[in-house]
């Protein structure tokens, strides 16, 4: 089912420096580096902090993959075209109630639009929807929303001469929203292509939404996700 939104926006991970395979006490030791992270990597493999999920690393040290986090999100990026986010939120009562009343695709469409929204029209005036669809053969369902974000690009310090944000590159992002063991889960990744390729790009808006769509299913098939105990187990 294909949804139309207007005024909702991406939501906002803000990327923090960081690199995998690092140690706590080798950051502490080097002034420059980045913190340590709250979850941890085993091999290739990032581990939240809540246990909530683990899944294998989208990006290369070798190509200058990094890896960053707070206690619920989880950011990916690398030195060429990689942007990836996945955000683990508990449902609380509140939430819960929310997502049994009104039934799960409109209680997507009213966490995007309540939690996601506001933080990302702070980083990107004039943000918009494109297209939001529902999947109901995805994790008992699951909303994707493309974003249309000017000047929002993670990429714009490599496309312009001082790295400040420039409102005619608009970039976009598709977003992945479902609820699974008792977590609101949002993928997140950018179209880099649409900004790096800038003036000779000429995907259709249904070419990128297709490109985007795949790649947001293939970062779901990398995560593994770890189902609360069960009564008496601990």
């Amino acid at each position: 089912m294909r949804l139309r939104f207007f005024a909702l926006a991406f939501l906002c991970l803000s990327p923090l420096a960081g690199a995998f395979g690092q140690a706590d006490d080798q950051a502490n030791d080097q002034p420059d580096a980045p913190p340590p992270l709250h979850g941890k990597v085993e091999g290739q493999t990032y581990v939240s902090p809540t246990g909530a999920f683990s899944m294998s690393i989208p990006v290369l040290p070798e190509l200058g993959g990094t890896v960053a986090d707070t206690d619920n999100v989880v950011t990916f990026e690398d030195s060429f075209s990689t942007h990836v986010s996945v955000a683990a939120f508990p449902e609380d009562a509140t939430q819960r109630f929310e997502d049994e009343r009104r039934g799960r695709q409109d209680y997507l469409v009213y966490f995007f639009s309540n939690f996601v929204m506001p933080d990302f029209q702070k980083r990107s005036p004039g943000a918009s929807v494109e297209q939001a669809v529902f999947r109901r053969d995805t994790e008992d369902g699951a909303l994707i929303v493309y974003t249309l974000l000017p000047g929002g690009s993670m990429f714009s310090d490599r496309v312009t001469l001082d790295g400040s944000p420039d409102p005619s590159l608009v970039a976009k992002r598709g977003n992945l929203l479902f609820v699974k063991n008792g977590y609101i889960f949002v993928i997140s990744t950018e179209l880099a292509e649409r900004v790096l390729e800038h003036s000779t790009y000429h995907k259709t808006p249904a070419e990128e939404d297709a490109l985007l769509h795949t790649r947001l299913l293939d970062l779901l098939a990398r995560i593994q996700f770890t189902a609360p105990p069960g009564p008496g187990k601990k």
